[in-house]
């Protein structure tokens, strides 16, 4: 067996082309664990956008009912008012009656005050003695029919 020996010859533009493919391997290979870690968190974050969307369409559903149920409340809240204004207007006539007969008391209590001023200041004499008589026996006879 005959070997032949030759010398081989690598040029410069070769050892620039090893150099850059040694170069893209390392890169490919430090780049595939990150592609690997990033796929597993795009997958988690997949995961969570699902069970947010989820929750938001129930969170979505319970808004609907809690506003439906607000919308009822506020239709009896006017139909409950739209009473009460109009038992207000009935309510009305009775409270001004009231506050009339208020100032007729007071307006009586001045009177009387007026009246035990005078009373106060006459001498019961003849007249007076009568007078506390007949009023007295007047109040009886109304006592008697009922009318007090």
């Amino acid at each position: 067996m005959y070997y032949w020996r030759q010398k081989m010859v690598i040029s410069y533009g070769a050892i620039a082309g090893l150099i850059a493919a040694v170069a893209f391997l390392l890169l490919v290979l430090f780049t595939i664990p990150m592609l690997v870690r990033t796929s597993k968190t795009l997958k988690e974050v997949n995961k969570t956008m699902q069970t947010t969307n989820k929750s938001i369409q129930e969170i979505s559903t319970d808004v609907d009912g809690l506003m439906k149920q607000s919308s009822d409340l506020l239709d009896k809240t006017n139909d409950l008012l739209a009473d009460v204004n109009g038992k207000m207007k009935t309510i009305d006539p009775v409270v001004k009656a009231a506050a009339d007969l208020g100032e007729s008391v007071s307006e009586i209590n001045a009177s009387s005050k007026k009246m035990a001023k005078r009373i106060k200041n006459v001498h019961l004499g003849r007249t007076g003695i009568v007078s506390s008589l007949l009023t007295a026996m007047l109040a009886r006879r109304k006592r008697r029919n009922g009318k007090d």
